[in-house]
């Protein structure tokens, strides 16, 4: 079992939860997340398991696309609808005009503050553990990038929006960013992840239907294989004896004719479709094991 299993995580579960239930489902340790869900949310959580953990560090990388519902009329101190009121509760009247104004103005990389309820480490201490001791937070901003926020439609206080950002962003923080702008205060009110890099819902499973594959025998049906992930990488077939030296760390070659010259990154895959590699350029057609399986 090396790939990745992506969950269609379920509300009130945690992506640590939805890992440890994977582990015992697939029967070893190493399985770990690409970019954890809240509690709240629900939805695409790609699970990188055996030697696949090692691709973790490309596969964070790719963009998000959210289904999301922010509620106007006050803010939270979690920035959702979990948390306590920290503003007066008001009924307000959105006009769609200045909504959609402030959707505009949110387009594009901006600097972004988390919520200061947030796994984001101060001191190497979790933010939200601080908060709940009602120490103070503090909480840098990133640069994160907003690549386009459709409003699907506006009905009394909710919006309901499609969101694609990058990695890092926190649609928490989108929510009460509206709010702020509206001067009404807003909060999410509901959450699902519709895309994680190149993993959609299509191929998402619940942790029920894992449970059932594996009692059947069958779970391999729902992995997505070490070698098909990363796919804007162009593979590389080598032999039994090239894969031998590769895993020796030895640098290969690779064909003109199926890599574009200038690519940065290949994956090397045996013959028998199993990624053992990825490899960094070091000269035209030669390539370097940066990251061996």
């Amino acid at each position: 079992m090396d790939g990745v299993l992506v969950v269609d995580k379920p509300e009130g579960w945690t992506s640590h939860d939805a890992v440890n239930k994977v582990r015992k489902i697939t029967g070893t340790r190493r399985v770990g997340h690409l970019g954890t869900l809240d509690p709240m949310a629900t939805g695409v959580l790609p699970l990188v398991v055996g030697r696949a953990t090692r691709l973790s560090q490309f596969l964070m990388k790719g963009d998000k696309v959210y289904d999301a519902v922010v509620r106007f009329g006050y803010s939270t101190d979690t920035y959702d609808r979990d948390g306590a009121p920290t503003s007066p509760v008001t009924t307000p009247a959105i006009e769609l005009p200045q909504l959609e104004a402030a959707l505009r103005g949110m387009l594009g990389t901006i600097e972004q503050a988390p919520p200061p309820i947030s796994a984001k480490k101060v001191a190497g201490t979790p933010a939200y553990k601080l908060a709940r001791k009602n120490q103070p937070v503090e909480l840098k901003s990133v640069a994160v990038t907003i690549h386009s926020l459709e409003l699907v439609s506006l009905e009394g206080t909710d919006a309901h929006l499609i969101v694609r950002c990058s990695a890092g962003t926190y649609m928490r923080s989108i929510a009460h960013d509206l709010g702020q702008a509206l001067g009404c205060g807003a909060f999410l009110y509901r959450l699902r992840r519709i895309a994680s890099g190149d993993f959609t819902l299509q191929q998402a499973r619940t942790l029920e239907e894992l449970e059932r594959l594996q009692a059947e025998g069958r779970l391999a049906e729902a992995l997505v294989p070490a070698a098909e992930l990363l796919p804007a990488f162009p593979s590389e077939t080598v032999d039994a004896l090239t894969a031998s030296q590769i895993r020796q760390g030895r640098d290969f070659r690779v064909s003109p004719f199926r890599v574009r010259a200038g690519t940065r990154y290949v994956k090397a895959v045996t013959q028998q479709g199993e990624l053992i590699a990825i490899g960094e350029m070091k000269l035209p057609n030669v390539y370097h094991p940066f990251l061996v399986l």
